[in-house]
C-alpha cells in the first residue's frame, strides 16, 4: 500500500502574500532611488551656490525645494522599503499614513487652487515678483525664469516694465547699472536661425512704449500667458493629476492589504501557541 500523504503543517501556512510584500517592496525600491538622486540633484546645485545668494532666495530656490522633496520622499519610502520587507506593521502604518495625508494636502490644495482662482494668481504672482527681484542673485533662478520666458513668450509678471522690481533693471535716473531700463535676453523676439544670441537685445526697452517695445520684445505678461495656457492644457494637466495620484493610491492599497494581512498572521500565530500550550485542546 502506498504512502498516505500527509496533511500541510499550520506552521508552513501564512496570511502575508509574497507577492504583496515584494511589489511593496519594489514600488518603494524605485521610488527611494528617485528621492536620491533628488537629494543629490538639490545638494549639488546648493553647494555650487554662493553663500550669499543661497541666503538671499530661500523662498524660491529651485534646489532648496528639490531638496526637501527628495528628504521627505527618502524617509517615507525606506519605511515602505523596511515596513514590506521586515513585515513591521508599525513601519507600515507610518508608511500609509503619511502617504494618505500627503494625497488629500495635493487633492485640498488642488481644489482650494480651482475654488480660490482669484487668489491662487495674486499668490503666484507675488511669487514671479519675488523671483524678478532676485534674478541676478541666483543663477538655478535666473535659469528658470529665463526658461519660462522663452517657453510662455513672455516678459514680466504683468507687463515687461515689471522688471523695473530688479534692481539692476531698474528704470530710476538714480540707477548706475549698465542694465538700467532693460530686460532679460529671454524677453526678446529671437530669430530661430540665429546662432549667436544677443544678450542685450533687450536694452533700454523699459524706456519705450507697448507698441514700440512689442517690436522688439514679448510685452505680454506671464501671468496672463499662464493662466491661457492652463486653460489650453487642462485634459493634459488633469492626465498629470492622475498620473501623480495612481502611484499614491497604489502604495496606499498595497500596505494597507499587507498591514492587514501581517495582523492575520500575529493572531494566528498567538492562537497555535494558546492552542499548543493547552493540553485539553
Amino acid at each position: 500500500m502506498g504512502r498516505r500523504r500527509s496533511a500541510p503543517k499550520d506552521e508552513d501556512f501564512t496570511f502575508v502574500s509574497p507577492v504583496v510584500k515584494y511589489l511593496l517592496f519594489i514600488f518603494n525600491t524605485i521610488f527611494w532611488t528617485i528621492s536620491m538622486v533628488m537629494m543629490s540633484i538639490g545638494v549639488y546645485a546648493r553647494v555650487m551656490k554662493h553663500a550669499e545668494a543661497a541666503v538671499a532666495c530661500l523662498a524660491v530656490d529651485p534646489a532648496l525645494l528639490l531638496l526637501i522633496v527628495g528628504v521627505l520622499m527618502f524617509i517615507l519610502t525606506f519605511c515602505g522599503c523596511v515596513g514590506s520587507l521586515r513585515e513591521n506593521v508599525c513601519l507600515l502604518q507610518t508608511f500609509c499614513i503619511c502617504l494618505t495625508v500627503v494625497f488629500l494636502l495635493q487633492l485640498a490644495v488642488g481644489v482650494l487652487g480651482f475654488v480660490f482662482s482669484d487668489k491662487a494668481q495674486v499668490k503666484v504672482s507675488e511669487i514671479i515678483n519675488n523671483a524678478i527681484v532676485h534674478y541676478r542673485d541666483d543663477m538655478d533662478l535666473q535659469n528658470l525664469i529665463d526658461f519660462g520666458q522663452k517657453e510662455f513668450s513672455c516678459c514680466g509678471g504683468i507687463s515687461y516694465k515689471d522688471w523695473s522690481q530688479n534692481m539692476y533693471f531698474n528704470c530710476t535716473p538714480e540707477n548706475p547699472s549698465r542694465e538700467r531700463c532693460s530686460v532679460p535676453y529671454s524677453c526678446c523676439l529671437l530669430p530661430k536661425d540665429e546662432a549667436i544670441v544677443n544678450t542685450m537685445c533687450g536694452q533700454g526697452m523699459q524706456d519705450l512704449d507697448h507698441l514700440q517695445a512689442s517690436v522688439f520684445i514679448n510685452t505680454s505678461g506671464c501671468i496672463d500667458r499662464l493662466v491661457s495656457w492652463i486653460h489650453d492644457n487642462l485634459f493634459l494637466l488633469g492626465g498629470i493629476a492622475l498620473g501623480l495620484a495612481i502611484p499614491q493610491l497604489v502604495g496606499i492599497l498595497l500596505s494597507q492589504v499587507l498591514i492587514n494581512q501581517i495582523t492575520d498572521q500575529i493572531e494566528l500565530q498567538n492562537y497555535n501557541v494558546q492552542h499548543r500550550c493547552d493540553p485539553w485542546h
